[in-house]
């Protein structure tokens, strides 16, 4: 009975290392993405019961006056609290965002993917933009999104886009047009591939380029705000190497 309040701590520490399990087994193939979110669900409820439980176990730690127990009651109260407010903080944000996967400087005429055509075909989201809604929605959260004039001719320009995107850990796909670059970024846990288009068009009779970035998510109806993420990181990259 004396050993009883230990599974506290040990039931936290599970929840944790399941709700970190979830998406590296995505990753790396084990289940499937409905697995991996199942898993996430029932970890972050698991972690916040073993929370509580090592509340508990912590009262009956200083009751006993066990530094052991009352040091991993501790240790378990603070990861399954953390392992619990991963998820909930990610729904929040989604709740606050656009349920969309599609992010363009030019919502218009968004660029278009050539050699990763095929990829994009064989995805979930597939290859077409998704319309007018998808550019309401975008304005509406994002609105500072825009095309960036680099001060450079088109070739000068596509190399700085390519070498920003190698910086960056994307992987470049082989070129098919010299005005245009396409990559694929992979999100950190899960492993999302996300397919990302940069165009570059004259301006200035060739003394100036216009930069449009598109990046969309293969798989997933909300990307949680990641391709606009990576839309500004990468532009502000390159107005920084620029100035």
């Amino acid at each position: 009975m004396r050993r009883a309040p230990y599974v506290a701590p040990v039931f936290a520490f599970a929840a944790a290392g399941a709700l970190f399990a979830a998406p590296l087994g995505y990753r790396y193939g084990l289940w499937n993405l409905n697995g991996a979110f199942a898993l996430l669900r029932s970890a972050a409820v698991a972690a916040a019961a073993g929370a509580l439980l090592c509340l508990v176990a912590g009262g009956w730690a200083l009751r006993l006056r066990d530094r052991r127990l009352l040091v991993a009651s501790v240790a378990g109260f603070v990861l399954g609290a953390a392992a619990c407010a991963v998820p909930w903080a990610s729904l929040r944000l989604a709740r606050g965002l656009p349920a969309i996967h599609d992010i363009s400087t030019d919502t218009g005429n968004p660029p278009e993917f050539v050699a990763l055509r095929a990829a994009r075909l064989a995805a979930p989201n597939g290859l077409e933009y998704g319309g007018r809604h998808v550019a309401e929605d975008q304005r509406a959260a994002y609105p500072d999104i825009a095309p960036l004039t680099y001060a450079a001719s088109p070739a000068a320009a596509r190399e700085r886009c390519l070498d920003i995107a190698r910086r960056l850990g994307w992987e470049i796909a082989p070129a098919m047009d010299p005005l245009l670059v396409e990559a694929t970024d992979r999100t950190l846990f899960f492993g999302f591939r996300d397919d990302v288009a940069i165009r570059i068009t004259p301006l200035a009779e060739g003394r100036a380029s216009r930069i449009d970035l598109r990046s969309v998510s293969r798989v997933g109806g909300s990307d949680f705000g990641a391709n606009a993420k990576r839309v500004r990181r990468f532009l502000a990259e390159l107005g920084r190497r620029e100035s």
